[in-house]
């Protein structure tokens, strides 16, 4: 076979390009390329340009005063804009205050990472393959094969009413592999940590994420649940094509500010968070960033060790079936760089 010179190796690589290119929706392209803007809020106002409802940024750079941003709508049906202190579904980032509620109970003797979800929950022995080889620690790093509940066929069809129907929906179905031999993200291994601590304590875990994590940090925006709060102040959120706001279902998942979520974020990431010997068990156990996303609405909290910058953003708009968690990608990633080229 004839070798191809270099020219025709690019115009191959160029067909290719534009070839893949096709496959591609076309607002990616344009959120991709569009030049880079010098400021935070133009690119919040490009964002909105994209089709989302209301966005919310939080800038946390070392040796600097936060900065906040928004636009577009809080509430688009009563005309109210968008606010940065606003409260917010913050969904999966939820995590990372079990992940550290349990660091701390682990550190305190009250919680073993190799006790095992069967010697936990002995009643689910039946009813979750590889009960009795699962241990919490794997649960924790989502190693444990327990399936999704949101994977279920009907979870989105027949909401679940309370947390028990939700872990029907994870109940009674073969692994997804065997414990410890691969990862698969899921938002049952959660729910049963909650669960355990709440067992464990004799009282909510939220209450001991607030005595344990918020206090000391001076978090008064975060909140476990929808009726801590004043419904007007939760942002509003919305799902492409569906004529209603979200904002009054409660997931049980916690809100907060993305200020709060940032101060978090960056004591979490700066070890501020724990007591001595609670951070050598986190970092064994989870990560120290995190997504989160409900109907609705898409949060994203991530520190940026090279500019030393942590970075929120909280995106009102959803669709499953279409871009815009990719959309909200690029428009986070072009943040990144627009902070980065500011210290260039």
């Amino acid at each position: 076979m004839k070798k191809l010179t270099k020219p025709i190796l690019r115009i191959v690589f160029i067909l290719a390009s534009i070839g893949s290119l096709y496959f591609v929706p076309w607002i990616l392209v344009k959120a991709w390329i569009l030049p880079l803007p010098d400021t935070v809020q133009e690119q919040l106002e490009e964002g909105i340009g994209h089709g989302f409802d209301g966005m919310i940024v939080y800038v946390d750079q070392a040796g600097k005063p936060a900065e906040f941003y928004a636009a577009g709508w809080h509430d688009r049906k009563n005309k109210i804009p968008a606010y940065p202190q606003a409260l917010f579904k913050i969904a999966s980032i939820t995590k990372l205050y079990v992940a550290v509620a349990t660091a701390k109970l682990v550190k305190a003797n009250r919680l073993s990472l190799d006790k095992t979800l069967a010697e936990y929950f002995p009643a689910l022995a039946g009813r979750i393959e590889n009960a009795e080889r699962i241990t919490l620690r794997m649960m924790v790093q989502h190693r444990s094969g327990i399936p999704n509940f949101v994977d279920h066929p009907d979870y989105w069809t027949k909401p679940p009413k309370n947390k028990q129907e939700t872990l029907e929906y994870a109940l009674d179905l073969p692994a997804d592999f065997e414990p410890g031999e691969d990862y698969g993200y899921s938002n049952t291994n959660y729910m049963l940590i909650s669960d355990l601590i709440d067992n464990v304590l004799g009282y909510p875990h939220q209450q001991y994420i607030k005595e344990e994590i918020l206090i000391p940090l001076g978090l008064k925006n975060t909140f476990g649940s929808l009726h801590e709060v004043n419904i007007e102040d939760v942002m509003s959120g919305y799902y492409v094509g569906v004529d209603k706001d979200f904002k009054t279902e409660d997931t049980g998942l916690m809100l907060a500010t993305a200020e709060d979520v940032g101060i978090f974020l960056r004591a979490l990431n700066d070890g501020s968070v724990f007591k001595d010997g609670e951070q050598e068990i986190y970092s064994s156990i989870y990560e120290y960033n995190h997504t989160g996303l409900l109907v609705g609405y898409q949060s994203m909290a991530e520190y940026h060790k090279d500019i030393d910058t942590v970075i929120i953003q909280f995106n009102n708009t959803t669709n499953f079936d279409g871009y815009d968690w990719n959309l909200a990608e690029i428009i986070y990633n072009r943040i990144v760089k627009i902070v980065r080229n500011r210290d260039s």
